[in-house]
């Protein structure tokens, strides 16, 4: 089935992460200086979008992707998001999934779904080239149960997902895969992991599947500049007691690089207070920060 196209800093520190440019050559768009990325998934951007709203206009990312839209697309609140200075496509499918990208540049090749002959899952995946590099954002199936076939349909995903970027990619050029990925790479990425060694977003298959579609190229920037760190979640469970407060989390929520961008990947941080925020997501946001300074003189 053919894909959807439509057209071709220290946390607190918000004024460090206000983007800076370069001149722009031959009427191109200029690129920052320095490139921020983030993922959130909101699930339900009209319940999130003040929250959104607010994040924006602390944090001034390039790009944002999001998540769990949950909303039509007759209903995105897309003229919100445009008045504060960002270009947004977006996919949805009503109650559950959908995904968006906000940019600041207007971005270009965008398409939606997976291009092969299985089900697209538009709602699911969208990718542009905008601010000079490719990003895929990616709503990835949570999996249900581990007997079901859902959680089938979730490996396959992660194979098809492969072969999307083995068909329009190469492991040389600058590309972000990011998203809500549904998947806990390590222990510690998983607040109490013989407990959930057979969960859906930690069982042995899953995490084998996603390691074989990083292996097609990719880096966790987020473990780059932290490799050790434990107790480093971007998911929070609301049917947990005080999730939290009590280190019940997940890191399930990632931003991956091909090596040129991973390699000039300078900061990487989880926004808990989100988490804590009035009406929160049960995620938070995840960004990462790159010198493409660096990046053009590689």
């Amino acid at each position: 089935m053919p894909v959807d196209k439509v057209s071709r800093h220290a946390q607190n520190d918000a004024a460090a992460l206000l983007p800076h440019t370069t001149e722009p050559e031959d009427g191109c768009p200029p690129m920052p200086n320095t490139l921020t990325v983030a993922s959130f998934n909101a699930n339900s951007i009209r319940v999130r979008l003040e929250q959104v709203l607010r994040w924006l206009a602390r944090v001034h990312p390039d790009v944002l992707a999001i998540q769990e839209t949950k909303c039509a697309d007759e209903a995105f609140p897309a003229e919100p998001i445009r008045a504060a200075g960002y270009h947004v496509v977006y996919r949805g499918s009503g109650g559950y999934a959908g995904v968006a990208l906000l940019s600041r540049e207007e971005p270009e090749d965008v398409a939606f779904g997976l291009d092969d002959d299985d089900e697209p899952d538009g709602h699911r995946l969208v990718r542009a080239h905008v601010h000079g590099i490719d990003i895929v954002n990616t709503y990835i199936p949570q999996g249900r149960e581990i007997t079901s076939e859902v959680f089938h349909y979730k490996l396959r995903w992660f194979a098809r997902l492969r072969c999307l970027f083995e068909r329009h990619y190469h492991p040389a050029q600058p590309l972000i895969w990011l998203g809500d990925l549904n998947v806990a790479p390590e222990p510690i990425d998983v607040h109490d992991p013989k407990r959930h060694a057979n969960h859906v977003d930690y069982h042995p298959e899953v995490r084998a599947a996603f390691q074989q579609t990083v292996s097609w190229g990719f880096e966790d920037v987020f473990r780059r500049l932290h490799p050790d760190e434990p107790e480093q979640y971007t998911y929070w469970d609301y049917r947990v007691r005080n999730p939290v407060a009590n280190n019940a989390g997940w890191r399930i929520d990632h931003i991956m690089a091909t090596p040129p961008l991973a390699a000039v990947a300078t900061k990487a941080w989880i926004d808990v207070d989100e988490r804590l925020a009035a009406r929160p997501s049960d995620h938070t946001f995840l960004t990462a920060q790159f010198d493409m300074t660096r990046l053009r003189r590689l």
